[in-house]
Parts: C-alpha cells; structure tokens; sequence
C-alpha cells in the first residue's frame, strides 16, 4: 500500500490523486502539513535518490525561501535535513509517495507510469 503524503490545496496534489484514483493504485493520504513524513520514511528517500536532498525539497516554497535554503541546502548534513523535513511537513517535495518499493516526489506523469503504472 502506497503512502501520499498531499496537501489538499495543491493543485499537483489533486492530479496526482486522480492519476492513482484512475489506474486504481491503492493508496491512503495524509496531510503533508500536520503528518509530514516520518524520519525512516525520509532516509528511505534518501537512499532511493542516491544521497541527494534536493529532490525531497518544496524549492518552491515559502517555507524554503525564509529559511535561507537554497544556500544552506549543499552544505547540509542528511541528519540536519532529516530533521528538518519531518518537522515541517511543508518543506517536503509534495505529493511524497513512499511504500511497496516506490519512492516519489513531486508529480511527474511519466515517472509514476513508469514506477507505478503496471500495479
């Protein structure tokens, strides 16, 4: 069972919920912003992006700019954005799918096809 962490205002959200909803991908929500994801569920993360923390950011986001990230971000150790991440559900890639194997942020169409489209 796959595991979308979404955040019922973001638009990306509601396409990727639809696209699991369509190809009939079982799957449950959470709201990214009161239940961010747990610190194994971002290491797993990290390992799936062979170490690469970028990819697990909102870079978009407010959150992300106020706190100086795009500076802070290179030097930064797994351990300081494990705990950043789980802390404040709004600095993590939305939707954050996690479970049977699949890892995803953000919604790329072709990318869930490729990881999810055969399930």
């Amino acid at each position: 069972m796959l595991t979308v962490y979404a955040y019922k205002g973001c638009d990306t959200c509601q396409k990727a919920l639809k696209w699991l909803k369509n190809r009939g991908v079982p799957h449950e929500v959470k709201a990214i912003r009161e239940t961010p994801p747990t610190a194994e569920e971002i290491l797993m993360a990290v390992n799936a992006f062979k170490g690469e923390l970028r990819p697990l950011f909102n870079t978009a986001g407010g959150d992300y700019r106020e706190l100086g990230l795009k500076d802070k971000l290179s030097a930064m150790s797994t351990r300081e954005a494990v705990e950043l991440l789980t802390g404040n559900g709004n600095l993590v890639k939305r939707p954050f799918v996690i479970g049977d194997g699949v890892v995803l942020a953000g919604f790329k169409e072709a990318e869930w096809e490729a990881k999810l489209g055969g399930k």
